[in-house]
């Protein structure tokens, strides 16, 4: 998997909710499709934060079978995840590589500094098994609609 496309204003209104929860995580779910190269992100359904915390995420699961209605409807999957980081960089942490368990999608993750949407990166969960299991950079690109 190379890349994870998306539309400018999914791209923004991801960026735009880690501002809104800042100084906590935001964290969401990404809708979309599989491409050859990676994902095309049709969608990003915002949920709450179970952690309510500056240093960790977690989506409750009545929010994730409601993501994933809302993709089966619209001819869509869970393409991946996305989680801020407030006052930090834009690089997956240990504890968010323990708690990644979707090989193959895509979790973008938005540094916000003192309260703005700095730089987005995306990653790839990779490998098979506890052992095995790690991130590869994917290249966001942000496509006009």
């Amino acid at each position: 998997m190379g890349d994870l496309r998306m539309p400018r204003g999914v791209h923004e209104a991801v960026r735009a909710h880690g501002e809104e929860r800042y100084p906590e995580e935001c964290c969401g779910v990404l809708l979309g499709t599989r491409a050859e190269s990676g994902w095309r992100v049709e969608a990003a359904v915002r949920a709450g934060n179970a952690e309510q915390a500056r240093d960790g995420y977690r989506i409750s699961m009545e929010e994730l079978i409601g993501a994933e209605r809302e993709a089966r409807g619209r001819g869509l999957e869970i393409a991946g995840f996305y989680h801020s980081h407030p006052d930090c960089v834009a690089e997956w942490s240990r504890r968010d590589l323990e708690e990644a368990h979707w090989p193959g999608c895509a979790y973008m993750i938005t540094a916000v500094v003192e309260g703005r949407a700095w730089e987005s990166r995306g990653f790839v969960l990779c490998g098979a098994g506890a052992q095995e299991k790690r991130f590869e950079e994917l290249e966001i690109e942000v496509i006009e609609e």
